[in-house]
């Protein structure tokens, strides 16, 4: 493995052509189990078909980012000189790629149209790698890789990919117009520092006068404000409290947090603890040794209370509830916290058979042959 000297320490370059395609495979596989899993967290009431439709947007998106980047390195790896490039994937508290390979993507895409305009298209590169097959009896290499980045950015230019920063929006769930309408605001990040996606769900009613979408004035600034709070770091707690207070005609009474990640592979990345244990035992064949975590948490609101604003008018201010028995929800400043862990069977086994003390009130959803998802305690 090949590093340069800046590169840091929890990150790694996959420098070979069989590493790279077993890691996007394996990738790719996770990303299609997911909404399965999704339908059995329905069953068991951590999500509902909205807001699980939502989330499976964000799949889609995570999926079709996948999917360009392993167009993106199909071929570098045997190309020489400069154009020899390596995915870059952080195998520490991650297992995904590194924030960088998401925002290069956000940055090819801005150019996507340019690029395809002049290079060859498909059609056109294929004639010529028969004709380099035929005529002078050789690998088509450089052609190769000339086809792949083809089909990367034609992949950015279709759009639909998972970047940087997924823009809020916004899904009426009940109300009329005049009254006091309930929206769900949904948006996501590809975390900086975690190198991982996060979603964040929030449940807002809307006392404001035109419905917050259609609202010229507060809808931007809703959607830049919640933007510039997407931090792992900061509590539930800080966003929603912030959020209450910019803003006297949303009242936020439900705020979800979903961390997808990290992925877990004995193949791939450095484990501590248990799952490393785990993963060894299980001697799971590829594209079937892997664990991924997900975290939920969840703040809500318990009630409200009502404060002056000037002289003639009150505001509204929401009470949240922080369970203090609930260690996972109020020292993170969150009502409660869920952890779940997607894992294919034979990684299960072995996980049944250790069961670890940590891992016992984590829920566990494993896929089966049939393309359905089992959940166990």
């Amino acid at each position: 493995m090949a590093e340069t000297d800046n590169l840091d320490a929890d990150h790694r370059r996959l420098d070979d052509e069989a590493s790279a395609r077993a890691f996007f495979d394996q990738t790719r596989r996770i990303a299609t189990v997911l909404p399965a899993a999704l339908a059995e967290m329905v069953r068991d009431r951590l999500f509902n078909r909205i807001e699980t439709d939502v989330i499976g947007g964000y799949l889609s998106a995570l999926k079709a980012s996948i999917d360009a980047l392993s167009m993106k390195y199909l071929i570098s790896n045997r190309i020489d000189g400069p154009l020899r490039q390596h995915v870059t994937i952080d195998i520490h508290e991650s297992g995904l790629p590194v924030w960088s390979e998401i925002a290069q993507t956000a940055a090819d895409a801005a150019q996507a149209g340019e690029e395809l305009a002049r290079t060859a298209d498909t059609q056109l590169i294929k004639d010529r790698m028969i004709r380099e097959i035929v005529g002078e009896l050789s690998i088509p290499t450089r052609l190769q890789y000339a086809m792949s980045q083809r089909l990367y950015y034609e992949a950015l230019a279709k759009g639909g990919l998972f970047w940087p920063q997924m823009h809020p929006q916004g899904f009426w769930l009940s109300g009329q117009e005049g009254g006091r309408r309930r929206w769900l605001l949904h948006w996501a990040v590809y975390d900086s520092q975690l190198n991982v996606p996060v979603l964040y769900l929030m449940e807002v009613d809307d006392t404001g006068r035109h419905p917050l979408i259609e609202d010229a004035k507060r809808w931007p600034e809703v959607r830049a404000h919640l933007l510039a709070q997407s931090v792992t770091s900061l509590q539930l707690l800080t966003i929603a409290q912030g959020f209450d207070h910019d803003f006297d005609r949303l009242h936020p009474h439900r705020l979800r947090r979903i961390v997808l990640g990290p992925v877990y592979s004995h193949s791939f990345t450095v484990q501590e603890g248990p799952i490393r244990q785990v993963l060894e035992n299980a001697g799971a064949p590829t594209g079937e040794d892997w664990a991924m975590a997900m975290t939920v948490e969840d703040l809500r609101a318990k009630g409200a209370t009502v404060e002056s604003s000037g002289f003639f008018s009150v505001v509204e201010r929401q009470v949240f509830h922080l369970d203090p028995l609930d260690t996972h929800g109020a020292g993170q400043g969150a009502s409660s916290a869920t952890r779940a862990l997607i894992l294919p069977q034979r990684p299960y086994q072995a996980l049944a058979a250790l069961d670890p003390a940590g891992f016992r009130e984590i829920r566990k959803y494993v896929p089966g042959p049939n393309g359905r998802v089992a959940g166990y305690r």
